[in-house]
């Protein structure tokens, strides 16, 4: 049987994902448009600025996704010579706002932050900005100009490409017919998870046979699982979440029901619990599109100790996403290793 799957070199795939230690390349190019300050406007003595930054960086939540962007920003600063330091937000938009004005005590020289909300996060990071901190966003991005930076990934391709893996799968596996479940997260994060949503219903678009049967939002595991279970009365072929959370929750709601090799899961991001699903015999799920997560938290923070010292800074980079099958159990398992390594 001809692979559903686009085919990717392991190599193109290990070198974008790859774990800080063993990385294939360099960040995201930062030769562009926006110049940050130099060090002597930053709230730190101008000299120490300059010789080692201090850069506060705030997870959004903690999951696999947010740990390898830390991996990834620490060994930006462990090249550049800055030190950092990491808090995680748990999700919680007053607790950002407590860990930035606690990283403004501390005199930090930059922030690299995931934003929980375009608009409400704006006023704790405009008080960073006015006390000359230079801000740079990722993962998300907020509804003002001041971020020296802001990187992330191509929100809607990310949806496109998982969308054209299910739509091959439809028309090689199951004769181009198929009741189609999508699991997002568009009520936390509207922007990011809108995107990719429209991104997967868009590859589907001129399929007379396939009907979407359920639109609904649970993006952490248990409440993935639960929801998706619910909506197994509908009798999807298919069921798409739009991150990781909910990925674990609809393979797992498949497998507890019994459908294994009637429902197919295809899902978004990677982790080592995904690359497992993915090496499973049931064959639940079938394919994920990843983002660069490491590349991510490392182009952050190369453009945070930048801007400190006063080098060009791109204003945005925007990451592309990977596809990794379950056709491809090779690549899957040197990424795993990588993981393991990283972790160490």
């Amino acid at each position: 049987m001809k692979s559903f799957l686009p085919r990717l070199g392991a190599a193109l795939a290990l070198c974008g994902l790859a774990l800080a230690a063993a990385a294939c390349g360099g960040g995201a190019g930062n030769g562009g448009a926006s110049g940050g300050a130099g060090a002597s406007s930053s709230p730190g003595s101008p000299g120490q600025a300059a010789a080692r930054p201090v850069v506060g960086a705030i997870l959004m939540q903690q999951d696999q996704f947010f740990r390898m962007n830390e991996q990834g920003m620490q060994a930006a600063a462990d090249a550049l010579g800055a030190d950092l330091k990491v808090q995680n937000a748990g999700g919680a938009l007053d607790k950002e706002a407590t860990i930035l004005d606690t990283f403004l005590a501390q005199k930090v020289d930059a922030v690299v932050v995931s934003p929980l909300g375009s608009q409400a996060s704006i006023p704790a990071l405009q008080r960073a900005h006015e006390r000359g901190v230079k801000v740079v966003t990722y993962n998300n991005g907020i509804a003002a100009d001041f971020p020296v930076a802001n990187i992330q990934s191509d929100q809607e391709s990310l949806g496109a490409t998982s969308g054209q893996a299910a739509r091959a799968y439809i028309e090689t596996r199951l004769g181009g017919k198929a009741k189609v479940a999508l699991i997002g997260f568009a009520s936390q994060l509207p922007e990011q998870g809108g995107a990719r949503q429209r991104g997967f219903k868009k590859a589907l678009e001129g399929m007379a046979g396939v009907t979407i049967v359920a639109e609904q939002d649970a993006w952490n595991a248990p409440e993935a699982a639960t929801t998706v279970a619910a909506l197994l009365t509908k009798h999807p072929d298919i069921v798409w979440a739009a991150n990781e959370g909910g990925t674990v929750g609809a393979v797992t709601a498949v497998k507890s029901a019994g459908l294994a090799g009637k429902v197919a899961v295809f899902g978004t991001d990677i982790s080592a619990q995904l690359v497992d699903l993915l090496l499973a015999e049931d064959g639940i799920l079938q394919a994920v599109t990843a983002q660069k997560p490491v590349d991510m938290g490392r182009s952050a923070v190369e453009s945070a100790v930048r801007a400190v010292r006063g080098e060009p800074v791109e204003k945005s980079v925007v990451l592309p996403g990977l596809l990794f099958g379950r056709e491809r159990p090779d690549e899957l398992r040197a990424f795993k290793e990588s993981l393991e390594q990283g972790a160490k």
